[in-house]
C-alpha cells in the first residue's frame, strides 16, 4: 500500500493484537554516504568532497487503546547528523512529529509537524529519496523557484480516511502560524489534498495543494492575495522483478502582478530492476521553462544497490542535471538533509558521484 500516507502505516499497526495496550516503538535509518560534487558552473567552478548524512533519522511512536475501536496514537521523529555536521533545522522533533485520534472504521485526524498530502501522493515513486540524486532538485518546484509543494509543514491538522477498496482519502489544513495580526492584516494559510489507490503491483495517486499568502509576518506572509498552486498525478507497477514509475506535476502562481511567474510542468520517469541481491536503478525528470524563457532544466540518475541484508544496503550512483541557458536548478540538500550540495548558479550543469550505506531499524 502507501508508504508514509500520513497515518495508514499507523492504523495497520493500531490494528494488531500486539498493540492492543500502550506502547512505544524506536525506529530509525543510518544512510551515509561519500559524495563528490562538481558546481558545473559556467564560471568559476569547484568540486566538493563530503560525507552525508542522507536525512537519517531517528523515531519515537506508540498508541493507546482507547476501546470501541478507538486509540490515541503519537509520534516523534527527529533528523541526526551521522556525519557530525550541524545543519539548520537539526532539532529534536523536525521531522514528522504529531498526535492524534484513529479509528478504523472512521480514520484518524491528527495535529503536529507533518508531509502534506500533496507530497504524500508521490514521493515514494522517487526512486532515489533522501540522497543527493532526490528528485527534489527538479519536482515540487525544486530550487529555482519559490514554491516547495513536496514538503513537510508544521502547524498541520489533518484527516485520513480508512482504506476501502484500496483507496484512501487525504486532506491537510496549514496553519499560517503568524505572529500578533493587525485588523488591517490578513493571514496566511494552505491547503492539501490526495487521493491514493493502491491494489496489488499497481498504484495511482492525485495531488492538489494551495498556498494563500497573507499580509502579516509569519510563515506565509509574503503578500495579500498572492496564491501559488499544484496538482499532481503518479502512479507505478512494481512487482518482484522490476518497478516502473512516473510523475507529473503543474504549478502556477500569480506572484507577479496576475502573472504566472514561477509557474511551469515537470515530469519524472524511473526504473528499477532486481537481479538477486542486486539492482539496477535509472531516472530521468525534467522541468519546463516558467514564464521566463531558457529557464528548463533536466536530471538524469543512474545507480547500482546491493542488498546485505533486509535492513541493510550499500550503494553507488551517479548523477547530473543540466540547465538551460537561464535556468538556476541545482542539485540540492533535500534528500541530504544539508543546504545545496552542489550550487551551480545559472545555467550550470552540476554533477555527481555517491557511493553509500542504508541500514533501518
Amino acid at each position: 500500500m502507501q508508504k508514509k500516507i500520513i497515518a495508514l502505516a499507523i492504523a495497520a499497526a493500531v490494528s494488531a493484537p500486539a498493540f492492543a495496550d500502550s506502547n512505544v516503538t524506536i525506529y530509525g535509518v543510518a544512510n551515509v554516504s561519500y559524495d563528490m560534487t562538481q558546481s558545473g558552473a559556467v564560471a568559476n567552478g569547484f568540486s566538493n568532497n563530503k560525507v552525508s548524512s542522507n536525512t537519517s533519522r531517528i523515531g519515537f511512536k506508540g498508541n493507546e487503546d482507547l476501546g470501541d475501536g478507538m486509540s490515541a496514537v503519537w509520534q516523534i521523529e527527529s533528523l541526526i547528523q551521522i556525519d557530525g555536521q550541524t545543519a539548520a533545522g537539526n532539532t529534536l522533533a523536525n521531522r514528522n512529529t504529531f498526535a492524534g485520534l484513529s479509528s478504523a472504521s472512521a480514520g484518524t485526524v491528527l495535529m503536529g509537524r507533518h508531509d502534506t498530502p500533496y507530497n504524500i501522493s508521490n514521493r515514494k515513486y522517487d526512486m532515489f529519496a533522501d540522497g543527493l540524486a532526490d528528485n527534489r532538485s527538479i519536482m515540487g518546484g525544486g530550487t529555482s523557484a519559490a514554491a516547495s509543494f513536496n514538503g513537510r509543514q508544521p502547524n498541520v491538522i489533518a484527516y485520513i480516511s480508512p482504506a476501502m477498496s484500496g483507496f484512501t482519502g487525504a486532506i491537510a489544513y496549514v496553519a499560517g502560524a503568524e505572529g500578533q495580526t493587525l485588523s488591517t492584516q490578513t493571514k496566511g494559510s494552505a491547503w492539501s489534498m490526495a487521493a491514493l489507490y493502491g491494489n496489488g503491483p499497481i498504484s495511482a495517486n492525485f495531488g492538489y495543494e494551495v498556498h494563500t499568502a497573507g499580509s502579516a509576518p509569519g510563515t506565509l506572509g509574503l503578500g495579500a492575495g498572492l496564491k501559488e498552486t499544484a496538482w499532481t498525478i503518479s502512479g507505478g507497477y512494481k512487482v518482484a522483478e522490476f518497478e516502473i514509475n512516473g510523475i507529473y506535476e503543474k504549478t502556477d502562481d500569480n506572484f507577479a502582478v496576475g502573472a504566472n511567474a514561477l509557474g511551469h510542468r515537470a515530469y519524472y520517469l524511473s526504473g528499477k530492476y532486481n537481479f538477486g541481491s542486486n539492482a539496477v536503478k535509472l531516472a530521468y525528470a525534467n522541468a519546463g521553462a516558467n514564464a521566463a524563457a531558457n529557464t528548463d532544466a533536466d536530471q538524469i540518475t543512474v545507480g547500482f544497490d546491493h542488498s546485505l541484508s533486509k535492513r541493510t544496503t550499500v550503494y553507488a550512483l551517479y548523477t547530473q542535471l543540466s540547465n538551460g541557458a537561464a535556468g538556476a536548478y541545482a542539485l540540492s540538500g533535500n534528500g541530504t538533509g544539508a543546504p545545496a550540495a552542489a550550487v551551480s548558479g545559472v545555467g550550470g550543469k552540476p554533477s555527481a558521484f555517491s557511493f553509500g550505506m542504508k541500514h533501518t531499524f
